[in-house]
């Protein structure tokens, strides 16, 4: 069974919390249900898996990222830090994210990036910690946040989807830029945004999605 057909039960609390309080995301909740369970651990390899889907397709991002486990196994920066530009491009990355994964890697072999520091660190402190690596910006360190570390109030707002899902989901006229669905999502659903995002990318690919 994939992840797609399962239910990610950690989430049932908070959406329940959150259907009561609002009565579009109750509706929609109804018809449904929990989104799946996130796709990404934590570390390295979490981070690694977000940064090369990052402007490709899903196919593309899975061939890419099962090439890169192949070749490396659990994507150890020990085992990465050898890898050089031309054995990447050759496992089909571009040779800009050849440079991004070279870069976080270098960073992790030299206690510039450590994953057990970053679980101390409030929502903003981590983001700001995770940017400091080149390639990745807010939203990756936002879903690195959301699906690896299972943080309960982050809200990827520049994310296309989740605004698209947004719209729709609160029939609005026009699809909320970032900073109109950054301040939607914190006037209705705090303490809960993750859970939020969460489902609103599950409404996103739902059949069922009111129009």
């Amino acid at each position: 069974m994939t992840n797609e057909a399962k239910q990610d039960e950690t989430q049932r609390y908070a959406l329940e919390a959150l259907a009561k309080k609002d009565e579009k995301l109750a509706s929609a909740y109804a018809l449904c249900g929990l989104p799946p369970p996130p796709g990404h651990e934590a570390g390295l390899a979490g981070l690694l898996r977000i940064v090369m889907a990052q402007q490709v397709s899903v196919a593309s991002a899975r061939a890419i990222i099962a090439r890169l486990e192949e070749a490396s196994p659990g994507l150890k920066a020990e085992n990465l830090i050898h890898f050089d530009e031309t054995r990447l491009r050759g496992l089909g990355l571009s040779r800009q994210k050849a440079v991004y994964l070279r870069g976080l890697v270098a960073m992790v072999e030299g206690g510039e990036l450590d994953f057990r520091h970053l679980v101390e660190l409030d929502d903003e402190a981590a983001i700001a910690y995770l940017c400091r690596a080149k390639g990745v910006g807010r939203w990756t360190a936002e879903i690195y946040l959301l699906f690896s570390l299972g943080r309960p109030d982050v809200f990827p707002a520049g994310d296309l989807a989740l605004q698209v899902a947004m719209q729709r989901l609160l029939r609005m006229r026009e699809r909320p830029d970032t900073k109109k669905a950054a301040a939607v999502a914190k006037r209705r659903w705090r303490p809960y945004r993750g859970a939020a995002a969460r489902f609103l990318w599950h409404l996103y690919r739902h059949p069922g999605l009111p129009d």
